[in-house]
């Protein structure tokens, strides 16, 4: 038993139980604490949410998410309690020094969470401390800018910021509410969406389960793998990195159900005049289960972050005039805020490659296949039943190229699958730009307006950053 685990409360009677359900008892830990988020949800309603006093409010979450994190951290909980106490002092000194404060909150920020990541990284994806503090971390560096927009002239500030701005410090109290748990009450919760949402959370984390059961991580570093026949392996490995998606889709949709129950996830009416409860929904779960791109998984998958990024990121480096300079740096920010493991910066690059040859791909089929074959081809069943196969097997095949990097880490450990393979998803890339690029060259009458749109193909990568949302600091991951 380690140092750490001797910390943890009730150690021993969670071990039983993680044992009789063959988990690792970590994974145990979180699971009990998103689903504890019902009950508080339903005390909160039943007890507190009549209260005007909105310290009791502030009291109830600040002291269920420090307890909550202490279940799952033990004593690793004073690290998220130094990140907040910080910054709050830091804005108590420095706030009207907002050049000074702002680096200075979002160097100690980063710099302590890559500091836990050096004294804590292995091989695997562990659950440790620094899993919610990276979320932390973006709370506070956001929290920081919204506290100097709310010292500019409103004519200053954009759509987002005027949303988002706090023209008054919160007091310490809020801040730990804010940080520990979401502490919007604007709204009675409604438990029936917050229930169907749970029952999604359900289904994937038994189909998750059920699938990495037959498809673990470590059958793909395995000789019996590189063995099966080619076409086997790229759809083992597609359907194993749906399995593997599932772990964090289940999770989110558990965490939003208690969201919605308590009310924090009320954005108004929809287009029909119901309520719309997805306020803090992290995954489009239409988009991504029907999607047919690497682009529609970015755009359905770990919604909130990617609009933290575009938000705090991409657009605040307006500045330098330069998209291709901005997204570069909101992709780099993605990798670093991860960790140093190889394998997430491969996958971020991986993002950039793909995403760009699907665009390439996709306006080269618009731009030169349709206008010539358009009239046969549209008018043909079986060409529409082969487009739809390829696109369905590409979604596949491709989603387990792109996620090796992200769950393997290491290179030594993700380079043994990529090489077990063939490497098919370098080889892609590297026929399709050696086609494209001798497609230009020898036809530049016909290309000349595939390689001007060309010049746009980074313009057109950040849509997937800046969509008109909440930021993700706002909301609960």
């Amino acid at each position: 038993m380690t140092e750490f685990e001797e910390d943890l409360p009730h150690n021993g009677l969670m071990d039983v139980i993680a044992s009789g359900v063959g988990v690792p008892v970590e994974a145990l830990r979180l699971l009990l604490t998103i689903l504890a988020g019902y009950p508080v949800a339903a005390f909160y309603q039943k007890f507190l949410a009549v209260i005007a006093d909105k310290t009791v409010h502030h009291m109830f979450f600040a002291g269920c998410g420090a307890g909550l994190c202490y279940f799952n951290y033990g004593r690793d909980t004073y690290h998220s309690l130094i990140a907040i106490l910080t910054t709050y002092f830091l804005v108590l000194l420095l706030r009207k020094k907002t050049q000074i404060f702002l680096a200075i909150n979002f160097i100690f920020h980063m710099s302590y969470l890559l500091l836990g990541y050096f004294y804590t990284s292995s091989n695997d994806y562990d659950i440790l401390w620094t899993m919610p503090h990276c979320i932390l971390v973006l709370r506070m560096i956001g929290y920081g800018f919204d506290i100097t927009d709310g010292l500019k002239e409103e004519s200053e500030l954009s759509k987002d910021q005027k949303e988002t701005a706090l023209k008054e410090p919160p007091s310490l109290l809020e801040l730990l509410a804010f940080s520990y748990f979401p502490s919007g009450f604007l709204h009675e919760g409604n438990m029936e969406a917050g229930v169907r949402r749970f029952g999604a959370g359900a289904f994937y984390l038994i189909v998750c389960q059920v699938g990495l059961r037959y498809l673990p991580d470590s059958y793909f570093l395995t000789p019996e793998f590189a063995q099966v026949s080619f076409v086997k392996r790229i759809y083992f490995l597609g359907f194993w990195a749906k399995f593997s998606l599932y772990k964090y889709i289940s999770c989110w949709l558990l965490t939003e159900g208690a969201l919605i129950c308590i009310g924090l996830t009320y954005k108004g009416e929809d287009k029909n005049g119901q309520p719309d409860w997805s306020g803090c929904s992290n995954v489009k779960l239409k988009l991504l289960e029907t999607g047919n791109t690497m682009e529609h998984y970015v755009q359905s998958f770990n919604v909130n972050t990617n609009q933290w990024v575009g938000q705090y990121i991409y657009k605040r480096l307006k500045f330098l005039n330069n998209r291709t300079i901005s997204y570069g740096a909101a992709l780099g920010f993605l990798a670093i805020w991860h960790g140093y493991h190889s394998g997430y910066y491969m996958t971020f690059l991986m993002e950039y490659m793909v995403v760009s040859t699907e665009k390439q791909i996709t306006r080269f089929y618009t731009k030169v296949v349709l206008p010539q074959w358009g009239h046969i081809l549209n008018n043909s069943d079986i060409y529409k039943l082969l487009y739809f196969i390829t696109l369905k097997s590409y979604n596949v095949v491709y989603m387990g190229w792109c996620l090796t990097a992200f769950v393997f880490l290491k290179y030594e450990r993700w380079i043994v699958v990529y090489g077990a393979v063939n490497y098919y998803g370098f080889t892609f890339l590297v026929l399709w730009a050696a086609f494209y690029h001798t497609y230009n060259h020898f036809f530049r009458s016909s290309s000349r307006k595939l390689a001007g749109e060309d010049q746009k193909l980074q313009d057109n990568n950040t849509d997937k950053l800046v969509e008109e949302k909440k930021p993700e600091d706002k909301k609960s991951e």
